[in-house]
Parts: C-alpha cells; structure tokens; sequence
C-alpha cells in the first residue's frame, strides 16, 4: 500500500499554495470580514477557471476525474489561506449528490456545481440526524423546518438538505422557497445563515439514509482545519525566531520549544487521522465511519489546542485585530463544532464500538 501522495498531487497542492498567495493575501480575506456579500466573488471566478470546483467529480458530469486525496490538499490550502469563498459548502452539497443522487439528478445538477456556477450548501447540523421534516405533496415533497447555522447558505442558490420523511432520515434538494436569514458568526472570513423551508418543494435523492454524503462532510472539514493548523504553526516558529526578549529569540527558551515541539506532534497526528479519514471515504473503506469519527475528535481537540498556543506564544499582539493571528483562530473554533464536535464524535466512536 502506499502511504504517501504521489507526485502530481504535490504538485496540485504546491501550485494552489501559490495561486492563493498571489490572489488571497489577508488584506483580500479582511476586505470581506465587514462586506455585505462576506465572500469574494473574483476568486471564486478564478477558482472555477482553474477547474478547482470539479475536481472530485467525474470527467463527464462536468469535472476532472480526480480523487478526493487530492480534494483534502486542495482543501488544506484554502483552509491555510482562510479563503473567504463557498468551497467547502458547495463541495460537501456537490459530493452528496454525487453519492446519493441518480443518474438522471447528477447530471441534472453536478456539472454547473463542478463548473462554479452554481453555488450549493449542505443543511445539516449533525452528520446523523436531520431536523427538518419532508412531506408527500401531490407528485412531490415539501420540507417544512429551520435549522441553522448553516455553512454559506446566504451564498448558496441550491440546498442539500438532511430530512425526515416519516420513516429515516434522507438527502433532498431544494432550489426555490427557501428563506435564508444571514447570522454573524465567529468566524468572520466565511457566511453563515439560518434557513427555513416553509413548504418549499424538495426532491429526495435516490439513494436514501445520510451516509456516505455526511462522512465525506466530515472528513473535509478535518482537511481544511489541518491547513489553518500548519499556516498557524508556520507562523508562531517564524515569529518565536524575530522576537526578541531578553536580548535573545524567544524561540531559544525552553518552555517556547516545548510548545512548539508539541504543536508540531498535534498538527502530524491530526493530519494523519484528517488524510486516512479522507481516503476511507473515497473508497468506501469498512471502517470509514470509525476513521471519520476519530479524524473530527481528535482535531477538533488538538488543532483547538494548537491555535490557542500560537495565539500565547504571540504574545499580546496576537490579541490586536490588525495581527492576522485571530483569522486563523476563527476558523479552526468554528470548523471544531462543524458537523459536530469532538464530544459529539467520541460518543459516536462509543456506538460504533459498541460500548
């Protein structure tokens, strides 16, 4: 078995880190903490013309073909750059469809979904329940709810939404008649909202329950929080080199070291757990539930972790606004409680065991 990425993927990983250190430098990402619309539609445009939105899908629904191996660097990078665009949301909404959807559904909506015309959101809260209900109507379904908050649903003009048809929960999407009230969240580089189906007319994919769609949300949120993770790392031992006190680098000091060396154990085991989780969900793995709840409880506790030390090793300024630092802590807290946080998913490690 190989265990490592092959050349092509670094290759796709280094040229990303690149392309978005050109085009999303922080004074980008800060232009849209206060905007109205809270994402940046120049780089979601160029983006799609790089083909970065079909990348997981199939060459003939639109896409490139590629692996979601490659999704999870890729993912890394917008996570690294705290890319204030609907990528994650929309990849999560695009692979439902694609794992649960028929023939006939995806190619009515992956390949403007894999171009980046259309802009799709997953509404659920937690990866194994839905709390929105779904009702019969003539020849087709309503949904009737509100949940929230939900990742980039102002951005988004297509729902993927986790509903309660009377028998077990189930994926439907919904275009029109959804109302959508944005919220202020934590995390001010991405949009969040609550949205409400008032009878809105909803779909059901065809394959039913919430697994796979769900794991494969989880395990991409674990990629993203690995690279804010690594750019959060990257620049504390950068900083602990310049700073200075007591006439010396703090990075010399003991204490300093030690916290940086057990940042670093953090950041590897997560990335780890984050890529076997990914690769699981790829092919299906037998154990892929067990590797996506362990991927999200172990990062969303240690990666926490690790900000909240760059954010002390900084020192006060890391407190200021004008330092990048709290961009970085912003969006590892808020993608710790996406689709569950690390309590959520050791009690589902618990029921998958058995215990």
């Amino acid at each position: 078995m190989e265990f490592d990425f092959t050349p092509e993927q670094y290759t796709l990983r280094d040229e990303a880190r690149r392309f978005l250190e050109a085009q999303c430098p922080p004074s980008h990402v800060r232009e849209f903490i206060d905007d109205e619309t809270g994402w940046s539609r120049d780089l979601w445009k160029r983006m799609a013309d790089l083909g970065w939105m079909g990348l997981a899908f199939p060459e003939d629904l639109g896409g490139l073909g590629q692996s979601f191996g490659d999704v999870t660097l890729l993912l890394g990078e917008l996570g690294r750059a705290v890319a204030p665009v609907p990528f994650l949301a929309s990849l999560c909404a695009g692979q439902v469809v694609f794992r649960h959807g028929s023939v006939e559904q995806q190619r009515r909506w992956l390949p403007s979904v894999a171009s980046g015309e259309r802009i799709a959101t997953i509404v659920i809260v937690t990866p194994d329940a839905a709390v929105v209900n779904a009702s019969a109507s003539g020849d087709g379904w309503v949904l009737k709810g509100e949940t929230g908050p939900i990742l980039d649903a102002p951005a988004a003009d297509m729902f993927v939404v986790a509903a309660h048809d009377g028998e077990g929960a189930r994926w439907f999407v919904a275009e029109e008649g959804v109302r959508v009230t944005p919220q202020l969240g934590f995390d001010r580089t991405r949009t969040i909202g609550r949205v409400a189906f008032d009878g809105a007319a909803a779909e059901p994919l065809s394959v039913g329950g919430l697994e796979p769609g769900s794991r494969v949300a989880v395990a991409a949120v674990c990629a993203e929080m690995v690279g804010v993770a690594q750019k959060i790392l990257d620049t504390t031992v950068e900083y602990s080199k310049v700073r200075e006190q007591f006439g010396r680098p703090i990075g010399s000091f003991q204490a300093i070291k030690h916290k940086c060396a057990e940042m670093l154990t953090e950041l590897e085991a997560s990335r780890s757990a984050a890529f076997y989780a990914g690769w699981s969900v790829d092919g299906d793995a037998d154990d892929a539930a067990l590797a996506v709840a362990v991927a999200k409880s172990y990062c969303s506790e240690a990666l926490a972790h690790l900000a909240g030390e760059g954010v002390q090793i900084h020192g006060g300024i890391a407190f200021t606004w004008e330092h990048d630092m709290h961009l970085y802590l912003r969006r590892i807290k808020s993608d710790e409680a996406l689709f569950g946080d690390a309590a959520f998913h050791r009690e589902r490690i618990a029921r998958l065991a058995g215990l």
